[in-house]
């Protein structure tokens, strides 16, 4: 996909960047507590999910403001919808889904339909205070060791490679004091008393092993939205662009009346399992994805003989060549 469009929309005095990429109706993605519009597109792994939405939706990103109130967020987002133009779908992932949540309850003439992904609604229930207060004190006095405690617990099914890209994605996006607030900011919404008032359809996914969000804040939002829809998917991973995400854009779609994204023919695979095939499609050897993947080179040599079996190919050859038609590298 080409570099998404950036505008710029007033927010109090202050621009605000937004981006869009893909076409159809605009899905607007309310942002989780680190984001950066930059940052964000040079992960691999976050530009596929785009690309993948952006087969059905217009995807529309933002960033912060600046300060990290809610009712800044909503000033935020408010900026952005009058420019996109209404009626608007929300797609509120992690604390971006307690912002999609209260807007959707403030502005119901506004919002057509909204999807929440591993989000929750009162931040005191994360966790309790004081590893609250530990983390935020990790990330403001030592984020190096903070950004890195955050990439094992937000992507812990996923290689030491795309850790260490994230660990690289959150330093960038902000400073430490900057994290600090931001995840503190986290802790700090409540959006209880939003949740009955919500008028428009709404979908709630979560997976089922998350660590950040623990799956029953997801189950309790569903059901306190009135007819709101809960689906609970495999994974463990907090971030939507690693593990199944095709799993979370078809829910997406199906909710929103479009058309399935299109097929990669993954099939049943693991996250790991894809990881090897993209490398053995690059042509690396047993023992160079090892090193690649931090796994011994038996581990890979059965994940390559799994691939194998669950795909129904002969050869390694096979499976490289299966890894390019269905454009997973």
């Amino acid at each position: 996909m080409a570099e998404p469009l950036v505008r710029f929309a007033s927010v109090r005095g202050r621009d605000v960047a937004w981006a869009s990429a893909g076409s159809g109706p605009p899905l607007i993605a309310g942002g989780w507590w680190c984001r950066d519009l930059d940052q964000e597109w040079r992960m691999a792994a976050f530009r596929e999910l785009v690309t993948l939405f952006g087969t059905g939706v217009t995807l529309i990103r933002y960033d912060r403001a600046g300060a990290l109130s809610l009712d800044d967020e909503l000033a935020t987002l408010a900026a952005v919808v009058s420019q996109v133009g209404e009626p608007v779908s929300l797609f509120g992932a992690s604390s971006g889904g307690c912002v999609s949540c209260a807007y959707a309850a403030s502005h119901p003439d506004q919002v057509d339909r909204l999807v929440l992904y591993g989000t929750y609604a009162y931040g005191a229930e994360i966790t309790s205070p004081a590893a609250q207060s530990s983390f935020v004190d990790i990330i403001g006095r030592h984020w190096g060791v903070g950004s890195r405690l955050l990439a094992d617990l937000f992507l812990p099914d996923t290689t030491a490679e795309q850790r260490l890209e994230f660990v690289r994605y959150q330093r960038a996006a902000m400073d430490p004091a900057d994290a600090a607030a931001a995840l503190q900011a986290v802790y700090s919404f409540d959006v209880r008393p939003y949740l009955p008032r919500i008028q428009a359809p709404t979908l709630v996914l979560h997976r089922r092993g998350d660590r950040v969000i623990p799956l029953r804040l997801g189950r309790s939002i569903a059901e306190t939205i009135p007819g709101a829809a809960f689906v609970a998917l495999d994974g463990t991973n907090h971030m939507p662009w690693v593990g199944d995400s095709a799993a979370i854009v078809e829910h997406t779609f199906r909710f929103l009346n479009l058309a399935p994204p299109p097929s990669s023919d993954k099939g049943d695979l693991s996250a790991r399992e894809i990881d090897v095939l993209r490398l053995v499609a690059a042509g690396l050897s047993d023992q160079e994805i090892a090193a690649r993947l931090t796994l011994s080179a038996h581990t890979v040599h059965r994940h390559v003989a799994n691939i194998r079996t669950k795909l129904g190919l002969p050869s390694r050859t096979a499976a490289a060549a299966h890894a390019v038609r269905s454009g997973l590298i």
